[in-house]
């Protein structure tokens, strides 16, 4: 059921409406010297886009096969898929194609049109460190739990992650794991919002959550939430709408969410929207993007706004989406 949430302003409400225009609008752009800037992030932010409208309940506001024929034009013989046609290949870059993929029902399109799916869980394979179980972003070695959460999530969905060694990746896994009960980015690394997730995630996706200090990790996380309502990433640094998703997915995931102030989360992210152009900010008053557009809406998700699709916390895709792909 969805959440009321008694003390917010009656001028407080999600504007479905511009956040749709707005993500319409992006592409439409290519004048702007912004749009060029940020072609490396071109397929990462159709993901986010179209989450964020799937989310908001207008899954078919894109085009399905215009999305489709760009998704693909990204593809290498590899298997890979880069940021844009001409790119090179990226795990970072794959995962969003087959979570988009799978979003709008679009694998067979992969088998016909495509590499295939095996060629796509041959490449995520082909970068796991046979030694110690991570992943790397590419060919040029960088190795991050970022990559292993997304290689994890992308295989899952594909029906291919017994193409990797899942025993090792989740060692290393808890060789990140940190004292506070955070993870961070490597063994020995500072505990980060954003590691927790990929790392808790992962070990949800492999069903080894087991390893997870639950009780310690709840309590760092809703730490986290500072005066005014948002979430900071870890302790000392600013507010940001992007750690609604991270720090809230993560209390989801270990069943901790009602360690927060709710009401006071909703009221920050609502608070970073533009609600005449669409899109929201990082903080209030600040300028929008789609980044932190989808995840303001997936925490609002999570915190079960009303009129919002729900959110798979290990995903951030739709529940709808994943249920299916997964066969749950």
């Amino acid at each position: 059921m969805p959440q009321t949430f008694n003390q917010l302003p009656e001028e407080l409400q999600l504007a479905t409406t511009a956040h749709v225009k707005y993500i319409q609008s992006l592409d439409s752009r290519k004048d702007e010297y912004d749009y060029w800037l940020t072609e490396h992030l071109r397929l990462n932010g159709l993901y986010w886009g179209l989450t964020a409208l799937h989310l908001l309940g207008h899954p078919d506001a894109l085009p399905r096969s215009e999305t489709i024929d760009f998704v693909l034009s990204c593809q290498h013989d590899s298997g890979g898929f880069g940021a844009a046609p001409g790119h090179d290949a990226h795990m970072l870059s794959t995962v969003s194609a087959v979570q988009i993929l799978a979003m709008i029902d679009a694998f067979d399109e992969l088998e016909t049109r495509g590499k295939g799916k095996a060629q796509v869980g041959k490449y995520i394979a082909n970068l796991q460190n046979r030694e110690t179980g991570t992943f790397a972003g590419d060919e040029w070695g960088e190795e991050d739990t970022r990559f292993l959460y997304g290689a994890f999530n992308a295989l899952s969905l594909l029906g291919l992650l017994d193409l990797v060694d899942v025993d090792k990746a989740v060692n290393h896994i808890a060789a990140c794991a940190n004292f506070d009960g955070g993870y961070g980015v490597s063994p020995g690394a500072e505990s980060h919002a954003g590691q927790i997730f990929t790392c808790v995630a992962a070990l949800t996706i492999a069903g080894r959550q087991d390893l997870v200090d639950k009780e310690r990790l709840g309590r760092w996380l809703s730490e986290r939430q500072i005066a005014g309502g948002g979430l900071n990433g870890r302790p000392e640094k600013k507010e940001d709408v992007c750690y609604s998703w991270w720090v809230l997915s993560s209390l989801e995931m270990i069943g901790k969410t009602h360690w927060i102030d709710r009401d006071q989360l909703v009221a920050f992210i609502l608070r970073c929207q533009d609600p005449e152009r669409g899109g929201i900010s990082d903080r209030p008053g600040d300028m929008v993007d789609v980044w932190h557009t989808v995840f303001g809406i997936a925490g609002l998700s999570l915190l079960q706004y009303p009129g919002l699709q729900p959110v798979d916390e290990v995903y951030c895709m739709p529940k709808s989406a994943t249920a299916w792909v997964l066969g749950r």
